[in-house]
């Protein structure tokens, strides 16, 4: 499923900051993807990211770690915060979140652009 944009609400795309995944994320790299991110989300010239795009594009595997690693990002980050997650429609990443019903609590878009169209 994707989500269009609401054409009639403003935005400004330099409001939008792009997190893209490594081709694996498991046990092994969770914990230390998750402090990036965070501190992407969160800039040091105090200006928060309206919304937080994670690139999954480029990911081939995906376990529930993958999982818990976005709801983690979803809770630390700012609130108003808004995350959203990219994954091809194909993908392993894209199916684990249909799986975990995190794909119902996260817009999930197939493409990159409409994402940071959004």
């Amino acid at each position: 499923m994707t989500f269009l944009p609401n054409p009639s609400d403003p935005r400004d795309v330099s409001e939008h900051t792009l997190f893209r995944f490594p081709p694996e994320i498991d046990f092994s790299n969770a914990g230390g993807l998750l402090d990036v991110i965070v501190a992407k989300g969160r800039p040091r010239d105090g200006r928060r990211a309206r919304v937080l795009v994670l690139d999954l594009t480029a990911t081939d595997f995906m376990d529930s770690q993958g999982v818990r690693l976005i709801n983690d990002v979803r809770r630390l980050l700012r609130p108003g915060t808004l995350v959203y997650v990219v994954a091809r429609p194909d993908s392993v990443a894209a199916r684990v979140l249909e799986l975990t019903g995190l794909r119902r609590d996260v817009p999930v878009y197939d493409n990159l652009p409409e994402a940071m169209a959004a």
